[in-house]
């Protein structure tokens, strides 16, 4: 069986006094791990990785996977020179991570056949499994279906985090069979799942994993009504945490849980006071 199947975490980056709070991720990593969950991604969009330096980049993922403890972490690779990216993706050959997660070149907007040859030269580099990274809300550009289904030939892109919202292109993948699709979209998780997804790597499930965790059990042994009335409790939560940009509201219901400071880094703000009032109440639930 895969290991890219199940409820993965992407790792918020805690910070205390502006400087990266790697106690707090140890702890957070911990807490998640003793939840069930089946692995994490770092330095992904929720990992405010754009705000970090290479150098509080490596220590992060190093802090991730001394905590793990076995558990499967994949790293997030961002940017949009090819040059540099194909240098971290070698630099990550090194490190005993379980795949590399890529996204398209933002800001460029290439045409697909350039993605095809984006993530093909990236992969063919990469001693690690690839994870492809479609939220085309964050780079500008859509990866297409036949541009996935070609990628998906290749030997080293094994899943999919699937961020773009599309439900015509979530099922010809998971018809087809050869990536692994993960549902990138929390308020998509349970319909990818039900349609035959291998899971998800929600940023909700920071603040609740036990009944993401649940949900996915229920819905992959078959028990749909249990899987749909945990889904349905988790709506109020779901629709909160995405009503202001991510991943500020995931920091303040974990800042109301005691795991962490309510800190980002500029250009990100804490939520708006309203949000904070009903986080608090609804991580508490």
């Amino acid at each position: 069986m895969s290991i890219f199947s199940g409820i993965w975490i992407p790792l918020v980056t805690p910070f205390n006094l502006g400087a990266v709070d790697h106690r707090a991720l140890a702890a957070l990593v911990a807490r998640y791990r003793d939840a069930g969950v089946a692995g994490f991604t770092a330095l992904g969009t929720t990992g405010e990785p754009a705000a970090l330096s290479g150098e509080e980049q490596d220590a992060v993922l190093a802090t991730i996977l001394r905590a793990a403890e076995g558990l499967p972490v994949v790293a997030g690779v961002a940017g949009n020179r090819a040059a540099v990216l194909r240098e971290r993706v070698l630099r990550l050959n090194d490190e005993p991570i379980a795949g590399v997660m890529l996204c398209a070149p933002y800001y460029i907007r290439p045409s697909q056949a350039g993605l095809v040859e984006h993530f093909s030269t990236l992969a063919d580099v990469s001693a690690k499994p690839i994870v492809l990274y479609d939220i085309p809300y964050r780079t500008g550009v859509r990866l297409e279906p036949d541009t996935l289904l070609t990628l998906a030939g290749h030997p080293r892109i094994a899943a999919i985090k699937d961020c773009a919202g599309v439900p015509d292109t979530t099922l010809a993948l998971i018809l087809d069979g050869r990536l692994k699709v993960l549902a990138g979209n929390d308020d998509a998780i349970f319909a990818s799942i039900c349609m035959g997804g291998a899971g998800a790597i929600s940023a909700a499930a920071h603040v609740r994993p036990e009944r993401f965790v649940a949900m996915y059990q229920a819905l992959t042994q078959g028990d749909l009504a249990q899987g749909r009335a945990i889904y349905h409790e988790l709506a109020p939560l779901l629709r909160a945490l995405a009503s202001e940009p991510n991943p500020a509201p995931v920091k303040a219901a974990l800042a109301a849980q005691g795991w962490l400071k309510n800190e980002l880094r500029s250009p990100m703000t804490p939520v708006s006071d309203t949000l904070m009032q009903a986080l608090t109440g609804l991580a508490a639930a």
